[in-house]
């Protein structure tokens, strides 16, 4: 147990040097460990992975509670190590929390430098992009991505497996990378890739040998299991490396998904073992708190465990060129260190994304302090997955039979219309829409179709396609930041299954001949995302902008309808769009105008839109209708013409007065 308390530690010993772990110079690999507890600790070398035969180097105190030790580069460059520590009369043997490169199923660090591991194309740049609202996020797990038989991938579930090009299905549909690509998504959001260790890495191959790797071990490096070769720390930073890379080149960016609120296991991970009880919240009782129902709460409030999260975030997205992060549970973490974070990544680039799940959890952390929606004002710049829009639209996650306003339930319309307007009403928790994730399914908890299957039994398959490509048609037409989980847009399933974290690659994996199946829906959801990206006031950039040109519409229960309106470069633009989630055609009345109809009938046609004339337009049952009009600003070129005259006959009295004078 400590005989300082964490604020004592933190006081005494917070270190602020950004060397911890291994660091290569020319000749030397220097190695430091934070452990102020310790009274002596050792480096445990390695010549190989599974070599049995250990050199142990006696590491020095140094400062601030840091162990260090130089070894000859030449000599010791690529040998696996652990620490050994004695604390309070105790060995404790772990692997390096900071490690960068890791063996099989992390059990020992590497002393890799994985800055001279980089594939041959590796460019700092990333894809061109202006704002958080111009994003579309589709969040993606790296085995479903490719494990399919019918893929076409030759390394199937893993990084390289994702790099293929030209990969299809039998029927020739797309898959993998370029399936990606064609949808237009901006973002892609991976589930964990950093070494986790719910995962057998000696056996990836086995389709039970699945997880989703919400199980955090070795933080600073990648998973092995979805590399070719979990043996070589190498490999798995190089493909990983090298996905990111082609990624970027189709102009897609990549957010991790991060997970510090807690860890696989809070006696044998890394993080903590050479500091006991300071990583780790505790309850008055002493015992680990368990706000994130995993076993344990990390203390992001600890200088330490912060400085943890800064150097591991700063770490991925300059060495791996990371472009967001998704912090798991961030409801549990505090404000002060998600503003650090934001802060940290802005001197890299600003244009990088922080979202998280801003859930009010229990963990002894002060209310105001918890890093969750209800302090989102708190937190400029990071955003929250919205679970009333989530809800309002499909139901209830936590009661599956509960039903939203895609499936009939019209008392939930408030609570979409508050999502669809980005959530900065005085009712939402957002200050701007930057602060806000659109969604209505991820990877946890039921899929829309699975939800609707049991929430709506009666419906047909025909009937649930509409509701679903309903709720599709609100996320993308909404202010916010619109997410989509991998396989929504052609109807995803896994078998009713609500949380399937371990059930197997086959319950998980994407699949293709599904989305070829059904063709059209996954050309519905493209063509949303063009239009949304063709026009702007889909992606307002800040809550006065909202405020301005979005206006709500009165249709009738079960219709949710608004106007966007600007006046822009001598013309005014309008959208609007009617979602219709009764279960009958309805009839509009159009103010006076000539309308394009944009998406109707369940397509998007903005190449070769209807041109819509008649004061009534007809929005069928269970579908979105988007029209537009752009027509000359007549008011602003009368008021120029006014004031012209107004001029001209100033000018033809005052000549007029001056020939008098004459």
């Amino acid at each position: 147990m400590l005989t300082l308390t964490p604020q004592e530690l933190d006081e005494r010993f917070a270190y602020s040097g950004n060397d911890l772990g291994a660091t290569f110079s020319e000749t030397a690999i220097r190695v430091r460990l934070w452990a102020p507890t310790a009274e002596r600790v050792v480096i445990r070398l390695y010549k190989t992975l599974r070599a049995r035969k250990v050199e142990e180097v006696e590491m020095v105190a140094g400062e601030r509670g840091t162990y260090v030790v130089e070894l000859d580069r030449a000599a010791y460059e690529g040998y696996f190590y652990t620490f050994q520590a004695s604390i309070n009369g105790q060995k404790v043997e772990a692997v390096d929390p900071y490690a960068k490169a890791v063996g099989t199923n992390g059990k020992r660090g590497a002393l890799i430098d994985p800055t001279s591991v980089t594939p041959e194309r590796w460019i700092e740049e990333r894809p061109l992009f202006h704002s958080s609202q111009d994003a579309v996020v589709y969040e993606l797990h790296v085995r479903d991505a490719t494990s399919h038989p019918a893929s076409g991938v030759v390394a199937r579930g893993t990084f390289a497996g994702l790099t293929e090009a030209g990969t299809r299905t039998p029927n020739g549909g797309l898959t993998g990378l370029d399936y990606l690509a064609d949808l237009g998504v901006t973002h892609v959001q991976l589930l964990p890739i950093y070494d986790f260790g719910s995962v057998n890495e000696t056996a990836p191959n086995d389709p039970d040998n699945y997880n989703w790797g919400y199980d955090p071990v070795n933080y600073f490096a990648p998973e092995g299991s979805y590399s070719s070769n979990p043996d070589d720390p190498r490999t798995r930073i190089l493909e990983l490396k090298q996905l990111v890379q082609a990624l970027h080149d189709r102009g897609i960016r990549v957010i991790m998904d991060v997970v510090f609120n807690h860890t696989y296991d809070a006696a044998t991970v890394p993080l903590g073992q050479f500091v006991p009880g300071y990583f780790y919240r505790q309850e008055a009782d002493g015992s680990l708190s368990n706000g994130s129902f995993c076993g344990n709460d990390t203390a992001s409030e600890r200088l330490m465990m912060r400085k943890f999260i800064l150097d591991c975030v700063t770490y991925w997205a300059k060495e791996y060129h990371l472009d967001g992060f998704r912090f798991d549970l961030m409801g549990l973490h505090d404000v002060e260190t998600m503003n650090q974070v934001r802060h940290a990544l802005d001197r890299i680039d600003p244009s990088i994304l922080i979202i998280g799940e801003g859930w009010d959890l229990d963990t002894p952390l002060d209310p105001e302090e918890k890093a969750n929606y209800f302090n989102a004002p708190k937190m400029p710049g990071i955003a929250h997955f919205n679970n009333g829009l989530r809800d309002g639209v499909k139901g209830d996650v936590q009661t599956p039979e509960d039903r939203g306003f895609i499936s009939g339930a019209f008392d939930r319309t408030s609570e979409v219309k508050r999502g669809i307007a980005g959530n900065v009403s005085s009712q939402g928790f957002a200050d701007e829409p930057n602060q806000v994730v659109s969604y209505v399914e991820a990877h946890d908890d039921l899929t829309i179709w699975d939800k609707l299957t049991v929430s709506r039994p009666e419906d047909t398959e025909e009937i649930r396609r509409k509701r679903q490509m309903l709720a599709n048609a609100i996320i993308l037409t909404g202010q916010g930041i619109p997410f989509l989980h991998a396989g929504q847009e052609f109807f995803r399933t896994k078998d009713g299954i609500r949380d399937s974290f371990n059930a197997g690659e086959v319950v998980n994996r994407l699949d293709y001949e599904r989305a070829e199946t059904e063709r059209p829906a996954v050309e519905y959801v493209k063509g949303l995302i063009a239009l949304r990206r063709q026009y702007p006031m889909f992606r307002l950039a800040n809550a006065a902008m909202i405020k301005k040109h979005l206006r709500f519409l009165e249709e009738g229960e079960g219709v949710i309808a608004f106007e966007l309106k600007r006046t822009y470069e001598g013309y005014v633009e309008r959208q609007r769009v009617y979602h219709n989630a009764t279960e009958e055609d309805i009839t509009i009345e159009l103010p006076n105008g000539e309308f394009e109809v944009l998406v109707e009938s369940g397509a998007v046609k903005l190449h070769a839109p209807r041109l819509h004339e008649e004061k009534q337009l007809v929005v069928q049952a269970l579908t979105t209708t988007v029209i537009a009009e752009r027509k000359a600003d007549y008011k602003k070129y009368a008021v120029a013409g006014g004031a012209a005259l107004t001029i001209i006959g100033l000018l033809y009295a005052a000549n007029k007065r001056r020939k008098k004078t004459d």
